[in-house]
């Protein structure tokens, strides 16, 4: 029988910092785990680096031109507005704190995420094969479970009748939809269970009441605001972390006894890259920087003489133009491009990807089908200063530096919504910032390209197969074959 799989998600969780908490002793359920199977350092993520988007590319093994959740913060041009999962209360505040709680409890699931590409939950469920999702962001499935929000939040009209999500068979999503009986860890105080302590509590009750499926995926968020506050080095939030995985290892007879019948997986979901102490250089204020330009005010939402719409992700924006012709792309870009701290701005132009640097010169276009072939056997046609991208073609094949898989991953970008938009992501030691966003000045920060952002660890027990490529997106057609049973030596040959 193929082993269970259980996937761990340590948000913010970073290899450098991994390997220093090991070594000062402070991690021994990670450093169990390390020894007694593979160790991966750089699996690369999706873009922009932020969870929503990460989940939804693992959840389904797509980028977001396909699974259609752009980023943490984006505007809808259907609607005409500006959808934010939760950056920050003041930005909520502003746009709507109700709309915006409805856009996470709700529609990210059940309307933004696509409904073309099936997420691992349906998959399973398809195949008679059940599966658990316990705090994680991203949860569709083929179950409908009612949430129990609080008796506030009932008074208002878009929550009286709206009870129910479609999640995973066996679904947690914090106090709003628990699977074990305890209400501890999750009082509003503690974010309503969306912490460390309730994610394992949850996990400790499947594996003590012998529930556990055949696919299990957790979510431990709390590591994130610590490596946002103190830096990427900050090994406080893995020996924390690790107290909660000595905690589930620990619902076993032994350790070893854990790795008997399971497969265990532990990755991160993004890197985050330093900010600079000084508040003047390293942020960098777009609607300073982009007069003399109207931006949309997020009270007020979209006006008849607004110009530009901001949608902030930490070190990525989407700067979207309401009036090509008052306010063209290119002329936008040409204006980022005075500022060396931005070191991507890209934009399309038909099918054509057009990419420049506030930090290297020239331009750099492509697009997808052409003759050239980068590592993940991916074609493109690639014109133009490589540089931008840190790019180098030898013989015909593209390698990548300093932005993993970066073709891929700003095309799908670029194609991920409706709208006139360009992308700029920042270079490390920057962030920026609009109106209301939250900041990180000394600390870390996600979201851009670079690979300080984008290369995440994952450690794995109980095979000794492997992914296609060591990308988020390649990790569920994995998965689903180690659940069918495919051996190891099958998966090599196939590869």
């Amino acid at each position: 029988m193929p082993k269970r799989i259980i996937l761990l998600i340590i948000d913010s969780l970073m290899y450098p910092t991994l390997e220093k908490a090991v070594g000062e002793g402070t991690a021994p359920a990670f450093q169990f785990f390390m020894e007694k199977g593979a160790v991966y350092p750089n699996v690369v993520t999706s873009f922009p680096t932020m969870s929503v988007t990460v989940d939804s590319s693992l959840l389904t093994g797509v980028y977001a031109d396909v699974h259609r959740v752009p980023g943490l913060v984006w505007f809808h041009d259907e609607e005409k507005r500006l959808i934010n999962y939760g950056s920050h209360v003041r930005e909520l505040w502003k746009l709507g704190l109700l709309r915006a709680i409805d856009d996470m409890l709700y529609r990210l699931n059940n309307e933004h995420l696509s409904q073309s590409i099936a997420t691992i939950h349906e998959e399973l469920a398809a195949k008679g094969k059940e599966s658990a999702s316990i705090n994680v962001l991203l949860y569709r499935g083929n179950t409908d479970h009612p949430l129990r929000l609080p008796a506030l939040l009932t008074l208002f009209k878009p929550f009286r009748t709206r009870r129910k999500t479609h999640g995973a068979r066996l679904f947690t999503y914090g106090s709003f939809a628990r699977i074990g009986p305890s209400k501890q860890n999750g009082h509003f105080w503690q974010r309503y269970g969306f912490n460390n302590r309730f994610s394992a509590q949850e996990l400790i009750h499947l594996i003590r009441t012998d529930r556990l499926p055949p696919f299990t995926i957790v979510y431990f968020p709390d590591m994130d605001k610590m490596v946002h506050k103190h830096g990427p080095m900050d090994t406080k939030g893995i020996a924390q972390t690790d107290k909660q995985l000595q905690a589930i290892l620990n619902c076993y007879p032994s350790w070893e006894e854990a790795l008997r019948d399971q497969c265990w997986m532990i990755i991160g979901d993004n890197g985050q890259a330093p900010i600079r102490a000084d508040r003047n250089k390293a942020l960098i204020d777009l609607r300073r920087l982009l007069q003399p330009y109207k931006v949309m005010a997020l009270k007020r939402g979209v006006q008849n003489d607004d110009e530009l719409v901001l949608a902030v992700n930490e070190r990525m924006a989407f700067i979207y133009t309401l009036d090509p012709q008052r306010a063209p792309l290119v002329k936008l870009a040409e204006v980022l491009q005075q500022d060396d701290r931005i070191d991507v701005i890209a934009w399309l132009e038909g099918n054509i990807a057009h990419v420049i640097s506030g930090v290297r010169g020239g331009t750099l276009m492509f697009r997808p089908g052409g003759a050239q072939i980068d590592e993940y056997e991916q074609r493109w046609d690639v014109q133009g200063e490589l540089g931008v991208l840190d790019l180098t073609i030898s013989s015909g094949r593209i390698s990548y530096g300093d932005y993993p898989d970066a073709l891929a991953r700003l095309y799908s970008s670029l194609t991920s919504h409706r709208g006139a938009f360009l992308i700029a992501s920042a270079a490390p030691g920057f962030e920026f910032i609009g109106e209301g966003s939250p900041t990180h000045v000394g600390g870390a920060s996600h979201g851009a390209l670079h690979r300080h952002d984008s290369l995440i660890p994952m450690i794995v027990t109980g095979t000794n197969s492997a992914p296609k490529h060591l990308r988020v997106i390649d990790l569920k057609e994995w998965i689903l074959s180690l659940l069918e049973g495919e051996s190891d030596e099958t998966r090599r040959s196939n590869g």
